[in-house]
């Protein structure tokens, strides 16, 4: 996908935190002509050289139609995915699994000749906490909580999407956790509730940060992410590509951050008290993926480095104060999904 090239590119989950991103960096150079954005409800964003279409990849007949939007295009980047509802696997099964089932079989169809997906870092197994994983980190994930169930099932029909369908240029981005300002609403209301007043995340409010055995965390600035799919696109590259931005976040940087004291904690007490809110309702996401959130490993970006001449241009403190920041004013964009709103 060289300059002019006049590529087409399909976006699936146009209209999310990726999306948006990736939607973005695909239209502001010239090497892609045109860009069509699959979202299940279209936005009022028009950023340039793109169309809509309505779809929902987790219909069961959805396969003609997406082999009817992938047929002629250049490369297809998958990105549709649904955290919540988290009290119904059923549904993100559905979304997330049988959903990119239907697009895989519809890019074979379609002969597009590459295709570009997100995984995660929650793919990876559980792993240390004191140095970096490369792409070759066993990608079964924490068996337990459903998101990485996901994440890890999907790898593996990746493998054989890829031995039945040599012909196609599959590109893995497994990504640590992404964020950024215009995301900060829907990512309050996927893993705070709708409810999680804003001023809450304020600094000086939060009285202490627990310091959890595990508790060592990556995250990336979602355009970061977007750089390297637009970068993978438009070469030849292939395979696993981890992404993170430096420095890892633990209950230190997190203190300071919120200028707050540290507190060491047993990781049981926290999960007991998660687990109390998780059975009363009162918390978004279920004890599980705190679980595997002390358990994900961090991420080597060598091979981005090398292969993409890849490098976070935001650091993990900018980005994930750039969320807080986000939450606090009930930032949001012109799409379903991103629609901002404040709650004080």
């Amino acid at each position: 996908m060289g300059a002019g090239a006049g590529k087409r590119v399909v976006v699936t989950g146009a209209t999310g935190n990726v999306g948006t991103s990736v939607v973005r960096a695909l239209t502001e150079g010239d090497e892609v002509s045109s860009v069509l954005g699959l979202a299940r409800r279209p936005p009022a964003w028009s950023p340039p050289r793109t169309e809509w279409a309505s779809v929902d990849v987790s219909h069961e007949d959805v396969g003609g139609r997406l082999v009817e939007l992938f047929r002629g295009a250049d490369a297809v980047v998958h990105l549709a995915w649904r955290i919540q509802p988290t009290r119904d696997p059923v549904v993100t099964w559905r979304a997330n699994v049988l959903g990119s089932v239907s697009v895989f079989r519809a890019v074979a169809e379609a002969k597009v000749p590459a295709l570009a997906y997100a995984s995660s870092v929650a793919a990876y197994a559980p792993g240390p906490k004191d140095a970096a994983v490369d792409e070759s980190w066993p990608t079964h994930g924490w068996p337990t909580s459903a998101y990485c169930r996901e994440k890890a099932y999907l790898e593996r029909l990746l493998d054989a999407f890829e031995h039945d369908n040599p012909g196609v240029r599959v590109i893995r981005m497994r990504p640590a956790f992404m964020f950024k300002r215009e995301a900060a609403s829907e990512q309050r209301r996927i893993f705070g509730g709708r409810y999680l007043p804003g001023p809450v995340l304020r600094p000086r409010l939060l009285p202490f940060v627990p310091d959890l055995p595990g508790l060592r965390f990556q995250v990336l600035h979602t355009d970061d992410a977007a750089r390297a799919f637009l970068l993978a696109l438009a070469g030849d590259a292939h395979g696993a590509f981890n992404l993170a931005a430096q420095p890892p976040l633990d209950a230190h940087v997190l203190a300071e951050l919120f200028g707050a004291r540290v507190i060491k904690m047993p990781a049981a007490v926290a999960r007991s008290g998660l687990s109390a809110a998780w059975g009363l309702r009162l918390a978004a996401v279920p004890p599980q993926l705190f679980d595997a959130l002390l358990r994900v490993p961090l991420l080597d970006v060598s091979r981005a480095r090398s292969v993409l001449g890849w490098e976070p241009e935001v650091t993990a403190i900018d980005a994930f104060q750039e969320m807080l920041h986000g939450v606090q004013d009930g930032s949001g964009a012109d799409t379903p999904p991103l629609a901002g709103h404040k709650v004080a």
